[in-house]
């Protein structure tokens, strides 16, 4: 009974690290990386997303509560893991591990992110746009915080594509997996640019 409960999480973390929080991973660099096109437009796309109907429900529903079982679950799998030195290769066992590391950046981050942003907006003390961000970043130390941040969470979404394809039965032979990994890796190159080049837009 125990092992079907573990199974059933296990399935469920990774579905959710995939959909929604992926899902909210992609459109959130999407709206920053219109920083690059300028403050109106990034403020544009900020003020499109704050306007959504029911918000405080939507990020609740389909960040908030599916964010933190993510990541509480994922602490415990961190902690509990060990590498699968007899199941997958030394390449494999690798990324697991920073599956793991760049997990708990990224939850670090996100803590700080959130609190530095909707928190702090929620109190008064900032609004949502292009200059409170540009205030941010404006700290080197602040900016290096922030594109470690980014990569981390873009690695841990990109190779948890890679972990969820897996333990769905979605990639099954060595071959669908080996191809599964160069998929990945271009996703993370990709999304990890959009991400970091998001960042330069505010401090340019």
């Amino acid at each position: 009974m125990a092992n079907s409960h573990h199974f059933l999480s296990r399935k469920l973390h990774s579905l959710l690290g995939l959909v929604p929080v992926g899902l909210f991973l992609l459109v959130h660099l999407t709206v920053n990386y219109q920083a690059t096109k300028g403050a109106e437009a990034f403020n544009s796309g900020v003020g499109f997303m704050e306007s959504l109907p029911f918000l405080i429900v939507l990020e609740f529903v389909f960040i908030y509560i599916p964010l933190l079982f993510h990541a509480i679950y994922g602490l415990y799998i961190a902690f509990q893991a060990k590498n699968n030195v007899g199941t997958f290769s030394y390449f494999r066992n690798q990324m697991f591990l920073w599956q793991r590391i760049t997990g708990v950046i990224t939850l670090i981050f996100l803590a700080w992110h959130v609190f530095q942003t909707r928190i702090q907006f929620a109190l008064g003390n900032v609004e949502l746009n292009y200059d409170m961000m540009a205030n941010v970043l404006s700290n080197p130390g602040f900016m290096i915080f922030y594109i470690i941040g980014t990569l981390a969470a873009v690695f841990h979404f990109s190779n948890g594509i890679w972990a969820f394809l897996v333990h769905w039965g979605i990639t099954v032979g060595p071959r669908s997996q080996r191809i599964a990994t160069y998929v990945t890796m271009i996703i993370f190159v990709v999304v990890g640019f959009i991400g970091v080049r998001a960042i330069t837009a505010f401090i340019q």
